[in-house]
């Protein structure tokens, strides 16, 4: 089918196409009713169905067979470093960290900012959110301490996750000391702080509410995944705040999910075994999803 039939159709009856569209997913339990309207006459999609991001991200991978197969390629020019990671060893770090989570009382529901440089535990991090339910905002690194307080004030996360430093090009960006900054700043304080601890820049020191990275991910319990309502958001994603405060975007996961294996496919032409290059920054869309 081409573009023109796709658009066609997707006008004509938006329920039937993206009906066929999630019927591309491993649901928990499929949705009967594909779209509705809240108290607020806003459109819902798939509302009865249940699902869970991080399982379709990995685990349904592994039970297709494809647990040793390459699931990130990390490269790194300026550090020259390339790590390649499985989809066996991402389950690994998510599930426990999610876990780590858990433990730290972030439950369904819960907001964690995520404040991280284009490193895997980014993605790591977004995944373990997911897994247990819990609604993740990825603040973008370049961002002033000033920035992430607003956000800080606007989404109140239970945990925020960060790393020590960052490098853009040849400049070394120390990420802690802005986030030190940024909590001072807002009037909302996160309960925790979980720092992924660099080899280079700044050094994490451990107070009551910063918690090392590395350590929580190896003494937690793996964590299951939680079964979601579709329209359970997923992720909040900030615009820039260019013309105004910073507005944050709610996603839910169903709809979400649907449109982006559509887009996948359908939009970057993406078939198994392809390498996609995120260039884009995980703290926007684009580079997000």
């Amino acid at each position: 089918m081409k573009y023109q039939e796709h658009y066609k159709e997707s006008v004509s009856n938006p329920e039937k196409f993206w009906k066929e569209q999630s019927d591309n997913l491993a649901w928990y339990k499929k949705p009967k009713t594909i779209l509705s309207k809240n108290e607020q006459g806003f459109d819902r999609w798939f509302a009865d169905g249940t699902l869970n991001i991080s399982y379709l991200a990995i685990d349904k991978h592994i039970e297709d067979g494809f647990g040793e197969q390459v699931a990130i390629i990390y490269d790194s020019p300026v550090t020259q470093k390339v790590i390649k990671f499985t989809y066996n060893d991402v389950k690994s770090e998510v599930e426990r960290l999610a876990g780590g989570l858990r433990d730290l009382g972030v439950n369904k529901g819960d907001t964690v900012i995520i404040y991280m440089p284009m490193i895997p535990h980014a993605a790591f991090s977004m995944l373990a959110c997911a897994r247990i339910g819990a609604i993740h905002s990825v603040v973008f690194g370049g961002f002033a301490p000033h920035e992430l307080a607003i956000r800080i004030d606007d989404c109140k996360p239970k945990v925020l996750i960060t790393a020590t430093s960052g490098i853009e090009v040849d400049r070394l960006i120390a990420y802690k000391p802005m986030v030190d900054e940024a909590i001072e700043l807002a009037m909302y304080k996160p309960a925790k702080v979980v720092v992924y601890q660099r080899s280079l820049g700044a050094i994490m020191t451990k107070t009551e509410r910063f918690v090392d990275y590395v350590e929580l991910v190896e003494k937690s319990s793996p964590a299951d995944c939680v079964e979601m309502n579709a329209t359970d958001p997923l992720y909040i994603l900030y615009t820039s705040g260019t013309t105004g405060k910073p507005k944050g975007i709610l996603r839910d996961t169903g709809g979400y999910a649907t449109a982006l294996k559509y887009s996948m496919k359908n939009v970057y032409g993406v078939a198994e075994g392809d390498v996609f290059w995120g260039a884009s920054d995980v703290g926007w869309v684009v580079g997000h999803s």
